[in-house]
Protein backbone atom coordinates (compact mmCIF):
# COMPACT_ATOMS: atom_id res chain seq x y z
CA UNK A 1 0.00 0.00 0.00
CA UNK A 2 2.97 2.26 0.97
CA UNK A 3 4.74 1.59 -2.59
CA UNK A 4 1.36 2.40 -4.51
CA UNK A 5 0.57 5.67 -2.16
CA UNK A 6 4.26 6.37 -3.28
CA UNK A 7 3.66 5.82 -6.69
CA UNK A 8 0.36 7.78 -7.16
CA UNK A 9 1.89 11.31 -5.10
CA UNK A 10 5.19 10.62 -7.59
CA UNK A 11 3.24 10.49 -10.91
CA UNK A 12 0.72 13.34 -10.03
CA UNK A 13 3.75 15.53 -8.90
CA UNK A 14 5.66 14.91 -11.68
CA UNK A 15 5.77 16.61 -14.80
CA UNK A 16 3.79 15.28 -17.73
CA UNK A 17 6.85 14.52 -19.90
CA UNK A 18 8.35 12.57 -17.04
CA UNK A 19 4.91 10.45 -15.82
CA UNK A 20 5.22 8.04 -18.71
CA UNK A 21 8.78 7.24 -17.65
CA UNK A 22 7.49 6.68 -13.81
CA UNK A 23 4.22 4.10 -15.15
CA UNK A 24 6.90 2.19 -17.42
CA UNK A 25 9.29 1.88 -14.05
CA UNK A 26 6.54 1.12 -11.97
CA UNK A 27 5.16 -1.20 -14.14
CA UNK A 28 8.99 -3.02 -14.35
CA UNK A 29 8.78 -2.93 -10.31
CA UNK A 30 5.65 -4.84 -9.89
CA UNK A 31 6.65 -7.00 -12.88
CA UNK A 32 9.97 -7.96 -10.61
CA UNK A 33 7.81 -8.69 -7.58
CA UNK A 34 5.46 -10.97 -8.88
CA UNK A 35 8.42 -13.02 -10.59
CA UNK A 36 9.42 -13.05 -7.22
CA UNK A 37 6.91 -15.29 -5.73
CA UNK A 38 6.53 -18.98 -5.90
CA UNK A 39 5.14 -19.94 -9.09
CA UNK A 40 3.11 -22.57 -7.16
CA UNK A 41 0.78 -20.33 -5.20
CA UNK A 42 -0.93 -19.44 -8.48
CA UNK A 43 -2.20 -23.07 -8.28
CA UNK A 44 -3.77 -22.73 -5.39
CA UNK A 45 -7.61 -21.67 -5.06
CA UNK A 46 -9.24 -20.06 -2.39
CA UNK A 47 -10.16 -21.75 0.67
CA UNK A 48 -13.37 -23.00 1.11
CA UNK A 49 -14.29 -20.23 3.98
CA UNK A 50 -13.28 -17.50 1.47
CA UNK A 51 -15.35 -18.85 -1.17
CA UNK A 52 -18.07 -18.94 1.38
CA UNK A 53 -17.31 -15.26 2.19
CA UNK A 54 -17.46 -14.36 -1.11
CA UNK A 55 -21.17 -16.13 -1.73
CA UNK A 56 -22.63 -14.30 1.28
CA UNK A 57 -20.96 -10.57 0.26
CA UNK A 58 -24.03 -8.43 -0.35
CA UNK A 59 -26.84 -10.98 1.42
CA UNK A 60 -29.40 -8.90 3.85
CA UNK A 61 -29.55 -11.63 6.48
CA UNK A 62 -33.20 -11.45 7.49
CA UNK A 63 -33.14 -9.75 11.23
CA UNK A 64 -35.33 -12.00 13.22
CA UNK A 65 -32.95 -14.56 13.98
CA UNK A 66 -29.99 -15.00 15.90
CA UNK A 67 -27.19 -15.94 13.87
CA UNK A 68 -25.68 -20.35 13.84
CA UNK A 69 -22.64 -21.52 12.03
CA UNK A 70 -22.24 -25.02 10.88
CA UNK A 71 -19.78 -24.35 8.68
CA UNK A 72 -16.33 -24.51 10.42
CA UNK A 73 -15.44 -27.81 11.78
CA UNK A 74 -14.45 -25.93 15.26
CA UNK A 75 -15.33 -28.14 18.08
CA UNK A 76 -17.32 -25.37 20.71
CA UNK A 77 -17.52 -27.83 23.74
CA UNK A 78 -15.61 -26.40 26.88
CA UNK A 79 -11.78 -27.33 26.91
CA UNK A 80 -11.26 -30.19 30.60
CA UNK A 81 -10.25 -27.52 32.90
CA UNK A 82 -7.70 -29.64 33.99
CA UNK A 83 -5.66 -29.10 30.44
CA UNK A 84 -6.21 -25.53 31.26
CA UNK A 85 -4.29 -26.21 34.81
CA UNK A 86 -1.79 -27.81 33.40
CA UNK A 87 -0.95 -25.19 30.67
CA UNK A 88 -0.97 -22.52 33.50
CA UNK A 89 1.12 -25.41 35.97
CA UNK A 90 4.20 -25.46 33.63
CA UNK A 91 4.23 -22.09 32.12
CA UNK A 92 7.41 -21.74 33.64
CA UNK A 93 8.24 -23.72 29.86
CA UNK A 94 8.05 -20.55 28.04
CA UNK A 95 11.63 -19.90 28.97
CA UNK A 96 13.34 -22.53 27.31
CA UNK A 97 13.53 -23.50 23.58
CA UNK A 98 12.01 -26.38 23.16
CA UNK A 99 13.04 -29.37 20.63
CA UNK A 100 11.59 -30.59 17.67
CA UNK A 101 11.71 -33.81 18.76
CA UNK A 102 9.33 -33.03 21.75
CA UNK A 103 10.26 -34.53 25.45
CA UNK A 104 10.50 -37.79 26.01
CA UNK A 105 7.14 -37.28 28.29
CA UNK A 106 5.08 -36.81 25.86
CA UNK A 107 6.66 -39.26 23.16
CA UNK A 108 5.85 -41.88 26.08
CA UNK A 109 2.26 -40.41 26.43
CA UNK A 110 1.21 -40.56 23.03
CA UNK A 111 2.93 -44.05 22.79
CA UNK A 112 0.60 -45.50 25.49
CA UNK A 113 -2.29 -44.05 24.24
CA UNK A 114 -1.72 -45.90 20.87
CA UNK A 115 -0.97 -49.22 22.64
CA UNK A 116 -4.75 -48.80 24.76
CA UNK A 117 -6.47 -47.05 22.08
CA UNK A 118 -5.70 -49.38 19.04
CA UNK A 119 -4.07 -52.42 20.95
CA UNK A 120 -0.96 -52.55 19.08
CA UNK A 121 2.69 -53.24 20.63
CA UNK A 122 3.66 -50.01 22.22
CA UNK A 123 5.64 -47.79 19.80
CA UNK A 124 9.44 -46.88 20.00
CA UNK A 125 8.98 -43.32 21.39
CA UNK A 126 12.31 -42.05 20.39
CA UNK A 127 12.18 -43.28 16.80
CA UNK A 128 8.37 -43.57 15.97
CA UNK A 129 6.53 -40.99 17.17
CA UNK A 130 7.28 -37.28 16.59
CA UNK A 131 4.91 -34.49 18.18
CA UNK A 132 3.69 -31.93 16.37
CA UNK A 133 1.81 -28.44 16.12
CA UNK A 134 -1.68 -29.73 15.42
CA UNK A 135 -2.30 -32.56 12.44
CA UNK A 136 -2.59 -29.75 9.38
CA UNK A 137 0.79 -28.40 9.42
CA UNK A 138 2.37 -31.69 9.73
CA UNK A 139 0.44 -33.12 6.75
CA UNK A 140 1.15 -29.87 5.07
CA UNK A 141 5.08 -30.36 6.01
CA UNK A 142 4.73 -34.66 4.86
CA UNK A 143 4.76 -33.66 1.62
CA UNK A 144 7.73 -31.91 1.39
CA UNK A 145 9.75 -34.66 2.95
CA UNK A 146 8.75 -37.09 1.23
CA UNK A 147 8.58 -35.93 -2.72
CA UNK A 148 10.84 -35.00 -5.43
CA UNK A 149 9.71 -31.98 -6.90
CA UNK A 150 11.74 -32.97 -10.26
CA UNK A 151 10.21 -36.63 -10.91
CA UNK A 152 6.61 -35.51 -11.94
CA UNK A 153 5.45 -36.93 -8.81
CA UNK A 154 1.46 -37.46 -8.08
CA UNK A 155 -0.29 -36.90 -4.91
CA UNK A 156 -3.39 -39.66 -4.54
CA UNK A 157 -6.08 -37.92 -2.66
CA UNK A 158 -9.70 -39.06 -1.85
CA UNK A 159 -12.51 -36.40 -3.12
CA UNK A 160 -13.90 -34.41 -1.12
CA UNK A 161 -11.23 -33.80 0.83
CA UNK A 162 -9.47 -31.75 3.19
CA UNK A 163 -8.03 -28.76 1.39
CA UNK A 164 -4.70 -28.95 3.32
CA UNK A 165 -3.97 -32.42 0.57
CA UNK A 166 -4.04 -30.50 -2.23
CA UNK A 167 -2.29 -27.60 -1.11
CA UNK A 168 0.50 -29.81 0.13
CA UNK A 169 1.05 -31.56 -3.17
CA UNK A 170 1.28 -28.42 -5.35
CA UNK A 171 3.94 -26.38 -2.90
CA UNK A 172 5.67 -29.83 -2.90
CA UNK A 173 6.14 -29.63 -6.91
CA UNK A 174 3.47 -32.42 -7.46
CA UNK A 175 0.13 -32.95 -8.77
CA UNK A 176 -2.46 -34.14 -6.85
CA UNK A 177 -4.98 -37.11 -8.55
CA UNK A 178 -8.30 -37.44 -7.10
CA UNK A 179 -10.63 -40.27 -6.54
CA UNK A 180 -13.65 -39.60 -6.15
CA UNK A 181 -15.58 -41.20 -2.89
CA UNK A 182 -18.78 -43.08 -3.98
CA UNK A 183 -22.18 -43.05 -2.04
CA UNK A 184 -23.02 -46.59 -3.33
CA UNK A 185 -19.23 -47.45 -1.52
CA UNK A 186 -20.53 -45.54 1.79
CA UNK A 187 -18.40 -43.01 0.62
CA UNK A 188 -15.72 -45.03 -0.02
CA UNK A 189 -13.00 -44.17 -3.10
CA UNK A 190 -12.44 -46.90 -5.62
CA UNK A 191 -8.67 -47.21 -5.96
CA UNK A 192 -8.98 -49.88 -8.37
CA UNK A 193 -10.10 -47.03 -10.38
CA UNK A 194 -6.64 -46.02 -10.69
CA UNK A 195 -4.78 -46.58 -13.84
CA UNK A 196 -1.33 -48.25 -13.43
CA UNK A 197 0.33 -45.48 -15.37
CA UNK A 198 -0.92 -43.31 -12.36
CA UNK A 199 -0.07 -45.37 -9.56
CA UNK A 200 4.05 -45.90 -11.02
CA UNK A 201 4.11 -41.79 -10.35
CA UNK A 202 2.57 -41.82 -6.95
CA UNK A 203 4.74 -40.74 -4.18
CA UNK A 204 2.07 -39.91 -1.39
CA UNK A 205 -1.55 -40.87 -0.71
CA UNK A 206 -3.76 -38.98 1.87
CA UNK A 207 -6.57 -40.40 3.15
CA UNK A 208 -9.11 -39.76 6.07
CA UNK A 209 -10.47 -42.11 8.29
CA UNK A 210 -12.69 -41.58 9.58
CA UNK A 211 -13.52 -39.29 6.36
CA UNK A 212 -13.73 -35.15 6.36
CA UNK A 213 -16.83 -34.59 5.32
CA UNK A 214 -17.91 -37.95 4.51
CA UNK A 215 -17.64 -39.46 8.14
CA UNK A 216 -16.28 -42.84 6.59
CA UNK A 217 -13.92 -45.27 8.12
CA UNK A 218 -11.75 -47.72 5.93
CA UNK A 219 -12.37 -51.78 6.24
CA UNK A 220 -9.63 -53.78 7.40
CA UNK A 221 -9.99 -55.04 3.85
CA UNK A 222 -9.65 -51.29 2.41
CA UNK A 223 -6.77 -51.09 4.68
CA UNK A 224 -4.67 -54.46 3.28
CA UNK A 225 -5.64 -53.58 -0.45
CA UNK A 226 -3.62 -50.06 0.15
CA UNK A 227 -1.06 -51.81 2.08
CA UNK A 228 -0.42 -53.65 -0.93
CA UNK A 229 -0.81 -50.89 -3.24
CA UNK A 230 1.64 -48.86 -1.43
CA UNK A 231 4.43 -52.05 -1.31
CA UNK A 232 4.10 -52.74 -4.77
CA UNK A 233 4.30 -48.76 -6.17
CA UNK A 234 6.39 -47.99 -3.20
CA UNK A 235 4.34 -44.39 -2.07
CA UNK A 236 3.85 -43.49 1.53
CA UNK A 237 0.14 -43.12 2.66
CA UNK A 238 -0.16 -40.55 5.18
CA UNK A 239 -3.77 -41.30 7.16
CA UNK A 240 -5.38 -38.69 8.74
CA UNK A 241 -6.67 -39.65 11.99
CA UNK A 242 -7.84 -36.58 13.76
CA UNK A 243 -11.67 -37.42 13.90
CA UNK A 244 -10.89 -41.20 15.33
CA UNK A 245 -12.46 -40.28 19.11
CA UNK A 246 -16.14 -39.29 17.73
CA UNK A 247 -17.86 -42.02 16.67
CA UNK A 248 -21.41 -43.21 17.54
CA UNK A 249 -21.61 -46.86 18.12
CA UNK A 250 -19.77 -49.14 20.40
CA UNK A 251 -16.89 -49.44 18.03
CA UNK A 252 -14.12 -47.20 17.66
CA UNK A 253 -12.84 -46.76 14.03
CA UNK A 254 -10.49 -48.93 12.80
CA UNK A 255 -6.84 -47.13 12.95
CA UNK A 256 -4.08 -47.82 10.10
CA UNK A 257 -1.58 -48.73 12.67
CA UNK A 258 -4.36 -51.15 13.63
CA UNK A 259 -4.96 -52.46 10.52
CA UNK A 260 -1.32 -53.14 9.68
CA UNK A 261 -0.90 -54.63 13.47
CA UNK A 262 -3.97 -57.26 12.13
CA UNK A 263 -2.00 -57.65 8.83
CA UNK A 264 0.85 -58.82 10.33
CA UNK A 265 2.84 -55.89 9.50
CA UNK A 266 3.73 -54.21 12.92
CA UNK A 267 6.71 -57.03 13.43
CA UNK A 268 7.88 -57.49 9.97
CA UNK A 269 12.18 -56.15 9.49
CA UNK A 270 11.05 -52.62 8.68
CA UNK A 271 7.60 -52.09 11.27
CA UNK A 272 4.40 -50.02 9.40
CA UNK A 273 6.60 -49.49 6.47
CA UNK A 274 5.58 -46.44 4.06
CA UNK A 275 2.96 -46.13 6.56
CA UNK A 276 1.94 -42.29 8.65
CA UNK A 277 -0.75 -41.81 10.76
CA UNK A 278 -1.60 -38.12 12.05
CA UNK A 279 -3.52 -37.38 15.61
CA UNK A 280 -4.51 -34.19 16.90
CA UNK A 281 -5.93 -33.39 20.59
CA UNK A 282 -8.23 -30.32 18.89
CA UNK A 283 -11.23 -32.67 18.17
CA UNK A 284 -10.91 -35.44 21.13
CA UNK A 285 -10.03 -33.18 23.69
CA UNK A 286 -11.74 -29.87 22.66
CA UNK A 287 -8.40 -27.81 22.56
CA UNK A 288 -8.33 -26.53 18.73
CA UNK A 289 -6.22 -23.12 19.39
CA UNK A 290 -3.58 -25.65 21.27
CA UNK A 291 -2.52 -26.58 18.51
CA UNK A 292 -1.21 -30.43 19.45
CA UNK A 293 -1.00 -33.73 17.81
CA UNK A 294 1.15 -36.66 16.35
CA UNK A 295 2.64 -38.70 14.01
CA UNK A 296 3.97 -42.16 14.77
CA UNK A 297 4.46 -45.20 12.22
CA UNK A 298 7.44 -45.66 10.08
CA UNK A 299 10.72 -44.96 11.96
CA UNK A 300 12.55 -44.50 8.33
CA UNK A 301 9.84 -41.78 7.16
CA UNK A 302 10.02 -40.39 10.12
CA UNK A 303 13.49 -40.23 10.70
CA UNK A 304 13.47 -37.95 7.54
CA UNK A 305 10.57 -35.97 8.60
CA UNK A 306 12.50 -35.19 11.57
CA UNK A 307 15.57 -33.93 10.05
CA UNK A 308 12.85 -31.41 7.82
CA UNK A 309 11.26 -30.34 10.42
CA UNK A 310 14.50 -29.26 12.65
CA UNK A 311 14.93 -26.88 9.56
CA UNK A 312 11.43 -25.57 9.55
CA UNK A 313 11.23 -24.66 12.44
CA UNK A 314 8.03 -26.99 13.70
CA UNK A 315 9.04 -27.24 17.43
CA UNK A 316 5.98 -27.56 20.01
CA UNK A 317 6.06 -24.84 22.97
CA UNK A 318 7.29 -26.66 26.17
CA UNK A 319 3.89 -25.54 27.65
CA UNK A 320 1.82 -26.65 25.52
CA UNK A 321 3.65 -30.38 25.94
CA UNK A 322 2.80 -30.71 29.51
CA UNK A 323 -1.01 -29.91 28.79
CA UNK A 324 -0.49 -32.50 25.96
CA UNK A 325 0.99 -35.07 28.04
CA UNK A 326 -2.04 -34.62 30.89
CA UNK A 327 -4.73 -35.03 27.85
CA UNK A 328 -3.62 -37.70 26.35
CA UNK A 329 -3.45 -39.29 29.61
CA UNK A 330 -6.96 -39.14 30.20
CA UNK A 331 -9.95 -40.70 28.67
CA UNK A 332 -12.65 -39.60 30.78
CA UNK A 333 -13.14 -36.19 29.24
CA UNK A 334 -12.99 -37.70 25.64
CA UNK A 335 -15.60 -40.05 27.00
CA UNK A 336 -18.22 -37.12 27.79
CA UNK A 337 -17.32 -35.28 24.53
CA UNK A 338 -18.02 -38.70 23.23
CA UNK A 339 -21.45 -38.92 24.73
CA UNK A 340 -22.22 -35.20 23.89
CA UNK A 341 -21.88 -35.52 20.20
CA UNK A 342 -24.09 -39.22 20.65
CA UNK A 343 -26.78 -36.98 21.95
CA UNK A 344 -26.88 -34.32 19.27
CA UNK A 345 -26.54 -36.45 16.33
CA UNK A 346 -29.61 -39.06 18.01
CA UNK A 347 -31.39 -35.21 18.58
CA UNK A 348 -30.69 -33.80 15.16
CA UNK A 349 -29.88 -36.47 12.33
CA UNK A 350 -33.97 -37.65 12.65
CA UNK A 351 -35.20 -33.78 12.06
CA UNK A 352 -33.21 -33.08 8.85
CA UNK A 353 -33.84 -36.74 7.67
CA UNK A 354 -37.18 -35.24 6.87
CA UNK A 355 -36.72 -33.22 4.35
CA UNK A 356 -32.83 -34.01 2.87
CA UNK A 357 -30.85 -37.21 2.47
CA UNK A 358 -28.84 -37.74 5.25
CA UNK A 359 -27.64 -40.19 7.19
CA UNK A 360 -25.70 -41.01 10.43
CA UNK A 361 -21.96 -41.05 9.77
CA UNK A 362 -19.74 -43.94 10.59
CA UNK A 363 -17.96 -40.92 12.52
CA UNK A 364 -16.79 -37.40 12.98
CA UNK A 365 -19.17 -34.10 13.77
CA UNK A 366 -20.58 -34.06 10.31
CA UNK A 367 -23.57 -34.70 8.62
CA UNK A 368 -23.37 -34.94 4.75
CA UNK A 369 -25.93 -34.32 3.02
CA UNK A 370 -27.98 -34.85 -0.33
CA UNK A 371 -30.45 -31.31 -0.94
CA UNK A 372 -31.17 -32.22 -4.56
CA UNK A 373 -34.82 -32.62 -3.59
CA UNK A 374 -35.29 -29.01 -3.08
CA UNK A 375 -34.52 -27.88 -6.42
CA UNK A 376 -31.75 -25.93 -5.22
CA UNK A 377 -27.79 -26.27 -5.84
CA UNK A 378 -25.83 -26.59 -2.84
CA UNK A 379 -24.22 -22.70 -3.18
CA UNK A 380 -28.32 -21.63 -3.72
CA UNK A 381 -29.42 -23.41 -1.03
CA UNK A 382 -26.08 -22.03 1.50
CA UNK A 383 -27.02 -18.72 0.18
CA UNK A 384 -30.65 -18.54 0.58
CA UNK A 385 -30.71 -20.29 3.94
CA UNK A 386 -28.16 -17.62 5.73
CA UNK A 387 -30.25 -14.92 3.85
CA UNK A 388 -33.44 -16.07 5.50
CA UNK A 389 -32.96 -18.13 8.55
CA UNK A 390 -29.32 -16.76 9.43
CA UNK A 391 -28.10 -20.54 9.69
CA UNK A 392 -24.14 -21.03 7.59
CA UNK A 393 -23.44 -24.02 5.96
CA UNK A 394 -20.68 -25.63 3.82
CA UNK A 395 -21.43 -25.94 0.24
CA UNK A 396 -20.23 -29.56 -0.98
CA UNK A 397 -18.86 -28.74 -4.03
CA UNK A 398 -16.22 -25.68 -2.17
CA UNK A 399 -14.52 -29.01 -0.20
CA UNK A 400 -14.31 -31.04 -3.58
CA UNK A 401 -12.88 -30.92 -7.18
CA UNK A 402 -14.09 -31.86 -10.63
CA UNK A 403 -12.50 -34.84 -11.52
CA UNK A 404 -13.49 -37.45 -13.73
CA UNK A 405 -16.16 -35.77 -15.15
CA UNK A 406 -17.99 -34.88 -12.02
CA UNK A 407 -17.79 -32.56 -8.95
CA UNK A 408 -18.63 -35.29 -6.14
CA UNK A 409 -19.31 -32.45 -3.67
CA UNK A 410 -22.02 -30.72 -5.83
CA UNK A 411 -25.76 -30.56 -4.85
CA UNK A 412 -24.41 -31.81 -0.93
CA UNK A 413 -23.74 -29.47 2.32
CA UNK A 414 -21.64 -30.30 5.18
CA UNK A 415 -23.26 -29.35 8.57
CA UNK A 416 -20.66 -29.81 11.48
CA UNK A 417 -22.15 -30.35 14.72
CA UNK A 418 -20.47 -28.72 17.03
CA UNK A 419 -21.94 -26.03 18.93
CA UNK A 420 -24.10 -26.94 21.99
CA UNK A 421 -27.05 -29.50 21.06
CA UNK A 422 -30.04 -26.57 22.03
CA UNK A 423 -28.13 -24.23 18.93
CA UNK A 424 -27.73 -27.36 17.41
CA UNK A 425 -31.65 -28.28 17.50
CA UNK A 426 -32.38 -24.35 16.97
CA UNK A 427 -30.55 -24.83 13.46
CA UNK A 428 -31.91 -27.93 12.76
CA UNK A 429 -35.31 -26.54 12.84
CA UNK A 430 -34.80 -23.90 11.15
CA UNK A 431 -33.34 -25.94 8.37
CA UNK A 432 -36.40 -28.19 8.29
CA UNK A 433 -38.54 -25.09 7.98
CA UNK A 434 -36.86 -23.68 5.04
CA UNK A 435 -36.88 -26.68 3.22
CA UNK A 436 -40.67 -27.21 4.23
CA UNK A 437 -41.24 -23.79 2.62
CA UNK A 438 -38.96 -24.50 -0.90
CA UNK A 439 -41.30 -27.53 -0.96
CA UNK A 440 -44.69 -25.65 -0.33
CA UNK A 441 -43.27 -23.20 -2.62
CA UNK A 442 -42.51 -25.82 -5.54
CA UNK A 443 -46.13 -27.26 -4.94
CA UNK A 444 -47.77 -24.27 -6.00
CA UNK A 445 -45.60 -23.18 -9.49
Amino acid sequence: MKDAAHYLTGIKSAAPSNRLAIAEQHRLSTLALVRSVNPLLAKLQPYPFEKLRQLFAGVTVNPEYAPISLGMGEPKHPTPAFIEQALVDNIHGLASYPTTIGSEALRTAIAGWLERRYGIPKLNPATQILPVNGSREALFALAQTVIDPAAGSLVISPNPFYQIYEGAAYLAGAEPYFVNSDPARNFGCDYDSVPTSVWEKVKLLFLCSPGNPTGAVLSLTDWEHLFALSERYDFVIAADECYSEIYHGDTPPLGALQAAHMLGLSTIERPYARLVVFSSLSKRSNVPGMRSGFVAGDAEVLKKFLLYRTYHGGAMSPAVQAASVAAWNDETHVEENRAKYRAKFDAITPLLQSVMDVQLPDAGFYLWADVSRTGLSDTEFAQRLYAEYNVTVLPGSYLARDAHGINPGRNRIRMALVAETAEGLEAALRIVKFCQQLSASALTH
